[in-house]
């Protein structure tokens, strides 16, 4: 049986490093031009070859992102950006634009493209007229019911292979196709400059009362009528791998190394426990409890079942959840097992319990025993942002393995 990718994002190469070691198939991400989350990291053309030579390494793929709407501006510089892209290896290119794709058939004509979710891909004729004209895979748009998604996957060749999102963020604007940005700020999403305008929250003026600002309510739920719910589907992950897609995506390129770890190693062990016994697959209770520690938005299941705007809306409040804290990741293990270095991202101190996620996706809780600086002395409080630290456990640990502690 022909086995479903998992694709993980990555804003940079740290993200891109643990993608890779917490068991994505393949890893997508982005250049410092021509893509649509300007204000993730990206990676330069050094950063793009280790990327891929990583990756192939370990037998994984790496799709770059090409998927703004261009300009005829925007065309200049692209072609020796694709003929580097093509001559480092990259395994495909996800581009949104007609345009684009004719510009990189004729500039790198062997290059694999994937046609971007934003393209609005959305039944059969549409599929088929874009694998006539050289696409390989399509994101499908995010409307589309579990139903219509099983029915395009009987429906087209087995050449043209088909994505859908998983997890993350979703967007109110159709397929992400979002002019709100451009329209209050003059930063435009269709060029990768997004400001999440619809995270904002919203009053009404009435035009002869200046100043006297009223809610917008919908049914009491809250203000923030444009805010939409973040995607989870571990809980249904049967029924989406039960219609044949071909690779499963995570949202995330601007989220933290600990949601990529977090998420994709969840995803990877259902995955691969569905493929053992398909007919009898239940997600297991540690997978669905790892994707409560990551910050996320209320869950939701997207259009994939048809729910009403509500369900997918989450109007009463624009914050995420976030009930555990990021607080460490070991960078060395030193000989002792128990022992090892650790850059920190939010204070802990010595005594602590943490848990630790390890890159089998495994998790559980360990001590601090000991907290030495790099000058030998003993340390009781780790505040210092990247502050590189000797810990002692009362666990082994493992390289980039992921410290955590549940907020007060």
């Amino acid at each position: 049986m022909k086995q479903c990718e998992l694709l993980a994002p990555a804003g940079n190469l740290s993200k891109f490093d643990m993608a890779l070691r917490y068991g994505a198939d393949s890893i997508y991400l982005g250049g410092k031009r021509f893509g649509l989350r300007v204000l993730a990291g990206n990676f330069d053309q050094d950063e793009l070859k280790l990327a891929v030579d990583r990756a192939h390494a370990m037998g994984k793929r790496v799709y770059v992102t090409v998927n703004l709407f261009a300009r005829d501006g925007d065309f200049e510089g692209m072609a020796e950006y694709l003929i580097y892209l093509d001559q480092i290896g990259v395994d495909a290119l996800i581009i949104a634009d007609v345009g684009v794709i004719q510009f990189v058939q004729k500039t790198i004509p062997n290059m694999e493209i994937h046609l971007s979710t934003q393209a609005n891909t959305m039944n059969t004729y549409a599929a088929n007229f874009w694998h006539d004209h050289g696409v390989k895979r399509i994101v499908l748009a995010r409307e589309l019911h579990l139903t219509q998604i099983e029915a395009m996957r009987k429906s087209v060749p087995d050449s043209l292979e088909l994505e859908v999102f998983v997890h993350g963020s979703m967007c109110m604007a159709y397929s992400g196709r979002c002019a709100i940005s451009s329209y209050l700020t003059g930063r435009e999403a269709n060029q990768g400059h997004c400001t999440q305008p619809c995270r904002w929250e919203y009053h009404l003026v009435e035009q002869k009362r200046p100043g006297e600002i009223y809610p917008i309510e919908e049914d009491e739920k809250g203000l923030h009528f444009f805010n939409s719910k973040d995607l989870n589907m571990m809980p249904h992950l049967k029924a989406l791998l039960d219609t044949g897609v071909d690779s499963l995506k995570i949202e995330g390129r601007m989220k933290s190394e600990h949601y990529v770890a977090a998420v994709t190693s969840a995803y990877r062990n259902e995955i691969d426990s569905y493929y053992q016994d398909p007919a009898n697959y239940t997600p297991d209770a540690s997978s669905v409890g790892q994707l409560s520690r990551v910050t996320y938005r209320p869950y939701t299941t997207g259009f994939f079942f048809g729910g009403a705007h509500e369900e997918l809306q989450n109007v009463e409040k624009a914050e995420y959840i976030k009930q555990w804290d990021y607080i460490a990741k070991v960078v060395e293990v030193t000989g002792d097992p128990n022992k090892a270095w650790v850059v920190e991202f939010n204070p802990f101190e010595l005594g602590d319990m943490v848990e630790i996620l390890h890159p089998d996706g495994s998790y559980g809780e360990s001590k601090l025993v000991d907290i030495r600086d790099e000058a030998g002395e003993q340390v009781n409080r780790v505040n210092h942002p990247r502050q590189k630290v000797l810990v002692t456990f009362t666990h082994p640990v493992e390289e980039l393995a992921i410290l955590r502690k549940l907020r007060d």
